[in-house]
């Protein structure tokens, strides 16, 4: 799979902002690359790198230049015209939700992955009461988006209109991704990808030969890599 793949549904920052957001990432440990204890997820499966975009909101400098990139490229790829609200996805996206949203002078709300059982049985917190509203859907990372759908579905059978979803992280290696967005409409931006930050961390040597070997063998196919590394 190529770094320069990409589709009508899918946008990238600028190299530039790719390749900083790829350092801040790097610096606050929140990517880590392990060749030698491959990590393994709640699937099972496993991988020899790891994205934990929550840590960033304990790094309020760095927290502020990657908010400050995405309102930026929202504003740019979308048009502040074309938004009435900022929606953060349980729970991840909601604090750069509300980030994004006071830089943007936007009101916000925040999604439920399900109705909560008791009360207003409200799925979608804050306040939205006309329809047509357009809202920009934010969350933390994506891997191959299936999981937005449970977000997207609720604002749009609230009656608002989501076109655009914004990303700190994007996985950048599954093809599935482009499919989920192309199959939701929903055009997806994102500020870095693990090409950016394999980019950057060979360029600032971060890792051994190993251990570069071997991420770059997992994003270039990484379906085959974990049959290979099943346990």
């Amino acid at each position: 799979m190529a770094d320069s793949t990409s589709t009508d549904f899918t946008h990238r920052a600028s190299d530039a902002i790719r390749q900083d957001a790829a350092r801040i990432l790097l610096e606050t440990k929140s990517v880590l690359f392990n060749a030698r204890e491959p990590f393994t997820f709640t699937s099972g499966k496993r991988s020899p790198v790891y994205v934990d975009c929550r840590r960033l909101i304990s790094f309020p400098n760095e927290r502020a230049k990657l908010m400050d990139y995405a309102s930026d490229l929202l504003s740019e790829a979308v048009s502040t015209d074309e938004i009435d609200y900022v929606a953060g996805g349980e729970t991840a996206g909601i604090p750069y939700a509300a980030f994004i949203a006071e830089r943007l002078n936007k009101p916000m709300l925040y999604v439920r992955k399900k109705p909560k059982g008791f009360g207003r049985m409200a799925q979608i917190e804050g306040c939205m009461d006309d329809e047509g509203k357009k809202v920009v859907l934010v969350e933390d990372l994506q891997t191959d988006g299936g999981s937005k759908k449970v977000f997207v579905d609720a604002l749009r059978d609230a009656g608002a209109v989501v076109t655009h979803s914004l990303v700190i992280f994007h996985y950048g290696i599954f093809d599935l991704s482009a499919e989920n967005m192309a199959k939701m409409k929903l055009h997806l931006h994102a500020l870095t990808d693990w090409w950016a930050v394999l980019k950057f961390a060979k360029k600032m040597n971060y890792f051994d030969r190993e251990t570069i070997e071997t991420v770059e063998t997992f994003l270039n196919d990484p379906v085959t890599w974990q049959a290979e590394h099943a346990e």
